[in-house]
């Protein structure tokens, strides 16, 4: 059987500084969904045609040296953050946009969902410049090739701006929360955390505030990791390499998603 090929996803962790650590906003998905449905997981989805759109580099602050497909890749975590959490990492003349605006442009979340718009059409009309420059690359994970669906995903890491709350889009998601990484790894019994968005909550409680975690991550490219399953003595076994960086690298399948 020849193994599905990967589509190019891009994942968001957002982040900022708590009392004593630091969280992240996740959502929640719907379970009738057909991908990690009813899991908690970071706002993100697959590469959009109109996130390779020809200008956006022209409406668009960062990002040099990187490749076409990055710069995609950037564009479409950025749109998906704002259609799954209501949180817009873009500047217009007066820097971020702050909360007041970013309240003004929240009914462009659902025409860009609805593929009636595209992230340039947005930056265009409203006189946006997409921050590329607060990304920083956090993870690179492939799905296994036993998968039927399966996704090449960018994980980034950002600072949320200054009052951008977020919410749920009500469609794909049905909640979302700030939480501490620690906290959305222990309470299995409000959250089902499958095993990529365990680890990666891991890696982000090794740091303690936004500074540590992004500077982490612009230091070092991450390595690609894709799952194998193999067979072990209680039943098969969801492994990754020894080197990726994460401090757990098996989990037994059935516990994984």
């Amino acid at each position: 059987m020849t193994a599905a090929i990967p589509v190019p996803a891009a994942t968001i962790l957002i982040v900022r500084d708590a009392s004593d650590t630091l969280e992240v906003f996740m959502v929640k998905r719907h379970h009738q969904v057909d991908f990690v449905s009813g899991a908690l997981v970071f706002p993100g989805g697959k590469v959009d045609k109109t996130d390779r759109a020809q200008g956006l580099g022209e409406h668009s602050d960062g990002g040099e040296g990187w490749s076409d497909e990055m710069r995609a890749l950037g564009a479409c975590a950025i749109r998906e953050a704002f259609e799954e959490s209501g949180i817009l990492l873009a500047r217009d003349a007066n820097g971020f946009v702050d909360a007041d605006r970013l309240a003004s442009l929240s009914h462009y979340r659902q025409a860009l969902d609805k593929h009636e718009i595209g992230i340039l059409d947005l930056l265009r009309k409203e006189g946006l410049r997409l921050a590329l420059d607060q990304l920083a690359t956090f993870a690179h994970w492939v799905t296994p090739e036993h998968m039927p669906k399966r996704f090449d995903t960018i994980f980034f890491i950002a600072r949320s701006p200054v009052g951008h709350a977020g919410s749920h889009d009500g469609r794909e998601s049905v909640d979302s929360v700030w939480i501490a990484p620690e906290r959305a790894i222990a309470d299995r019994k409000s959250w089902n955390v499958v095993f990529p968005t365990k680890l990666n909550l891991m890696k982000l409680a090794e740091t303690r505030t936004v500074d540590d975690a992004v500077a982490r991550a612009r230091a070092a490219a991450p390595l690609c990791v894709t799952p194998w399953v193999e067979q072990g003595a209680d039943g098969p076994i969801l492994r990754i390499r020894e080197d990726a960086g994460y401090a757990q690298t098996s989990v037994k399948l059935k516990e994984a998603l």
